[in-house]
């Protein structure tokens, strides 16, 4: 009875798309006693109004060991665990010392994690709130925060999200940002590569590739249409409406390549500068900054995240050991100063970063007041290979700015840090009710 079986050609051709980059939801038809696995579809929620407003953007820098606690927090929370300090020069860390100049435009945020466990093997769950080995028991896998952003503006940047960082080091390199189906991004590696992404132009025969590869995608979306419509005269009326929301959701594919399609003979923006040559991490990043802050300058995307880790290492600093051991310092005095001076140089070069954004004029207003820019880490303290209490900086994106907030880390009640996800996702437009493991917003940080 061969009709009461899933059509192997409109699988088959969803396997293509996929590996093609594209994702579409084929739903579970009782008719036909099947079941498909839920994919990507853009629910009305979590589409992005167009405004009059200068497009909101959003960045996510990520270190891969966490910081050092004690150099790290900006003094102690009362006993209540809820203080909230405006933050001044003297109130401000060892670590965080340099940020004193954008005093009024960040907020330090402490006692929140996502409830994880796994040391290394839970980092990467930093902006997701989930492991890769739990997505599957969740309605939206693993996706991170950037990719959940950036499925709603496909086709109005060139760029729907740059993922910069390491390919090789501990873990397997960059882990930073992951798909909605549970796949890591693959990091866009060096200055070099980064500058050529964004402002080297495309040669024709490359073009054509591209063209050809969006006719290619086309032609099998036109395919899986044709044979949804055959498979429709064996449905009853209940799989009959699911349908037709598969084939809507194919036409929001078909909308998607369209917007992509579009940037194929829209020329780059021209170069700023002569391509930078890469070095090694620790002094490629002014640079990563630099160009990151351009991207969002020329408008080639709106969404950004860079990881720290891998390929930054203790001994471009002139220590003997590496970076991943100092981590693990063992509260060795010498292994902790160097730890201090690293980490005070990674601040030290995201305060520049928050510097250039709001020196760059944006309409009205200027970058570091349109983006959203989230610094921290899955990692709470290295030392001791937990995932609670993450360091987390949040700055700019028009949000009220309170200094430095706690939260009471014992308390079982207290906010998840999804609840600060979703509170950047609605600043950067998306009226979405959750993300993750969110119950809400986090209060305390609303619209200046």
């Amino acid at each position: 009875m061969n009709r009461h079986r899933p059509n192997p050609r409109v699988v088959g051709r969803r396997s293509i798309l996929q590996a093609a980059g594209i994702s579409i939801a084929l739903p579970a038809f009782d008719s036909l006693r099947s079941r498909a696995t839920a994919g990507e579809s853009d629910s009305p929620s979590t589409k992005s109004a167009e405004s009059s407003q200068p497009p909101r953007r959003m960045v996510c820098i990520g270190n891969m060991l966490g910081f050092y606690p004690e150099a790290f927090w900006p003094g102690k929370p009362s006993a209540d665990g809820t203080t909230t300090v405006r933050d001044d020069a003297s109130s401000l860390s060892t670590t965080l010392a340099s940020l004193a100049e954008h005093s009024g435009d960040f907020t330090v945020i402490g006692g929140l994690d996502h409830g994880l466990k796994g040391g290394h093997f839970a980092i990467h769950a930093f902006l997701s709130g989930v492991r890769s080995v739990d997505a599957k028991s969740m309605p939206d896998g693993n996706i991170t925060l950037d990719q959940f952003a950036a499925e709603t503006i496909a086709g109005r940047t060139r760029f729907a999200s740059l993922t910069v960082g390491s390919d090789s080091g501990i873990h397997g390199g960059c882990q930073l940002s992951w798909s909605r189906s549970g796949t890591r991004v693959p990091p866009i590696t060096g200055p070099r590569e980064l500058f050529e992404k964004l402002f080297v132009g495309v040669k024709p025969a490359d073009k054509q590739r591209a063209a050809d590869r969006f006719r290619m995608q086309e032609s099998i979306l036109d395919a899986v249409n044709g044979d949804a419509k055959t498979i429709s005269k064996q449905l009853n009326r209940r799989d009959a409406q699911k349908l037709d929301e598969y084939l809507t959701s194919i036409r929001d594919v078909e909308k998607r390549l369209g917007n992509r399609k579009q940037w194929i003979d829209i020329e780059k923006p021209p170069a700023p500068f002569a391509a930078p040559a890469n070095t090694n991490m620790v002094d490629d990043l002014p640079m990563l900054y630099e160009l990151i802050a351009l991207a969002l300058q020329t408008d080639s995307t709106r969404i950004a995240t860079l990881e720290l880790g891998g390929d930054f290492e203790a001994r471009d600093f002139g220590f003997k050991s590496g970076y991943h051991s100092l981590s693990h310092h063992g509260q060795r005095k010498e292994s902790i100063d160097a730890l201090k001076k690293i980490e005070s140089y990674q601040v030290e070069q995201f305060s520049r970063f928050l510097t250039k954004l709001r020196e760059t004029e944006s309409g009205d207003s200027n970058l570091l007041e349109t983006t959203s820019v989230l610094f921290g880490s899955g990692m709470g303290n290295a030392n001791s290979h937990t995932n609670t209490n993450l360091p987390i900086v949040v700055a700019g994106g028009g949000l009220r700015h309170r200094g430095t907030m706690w939260f009471d880390s014992s308390n079982p009640h207290r906010p998840p840090l999804t609840n600060l996800y979703l509170t950047l996702l609605h600043r950067f437009g998306i009226p979405a009710e959750r993300f993750s493991t969110s119950t809400g917003t986090l209060s305390g940080l609303e619209l200046a």
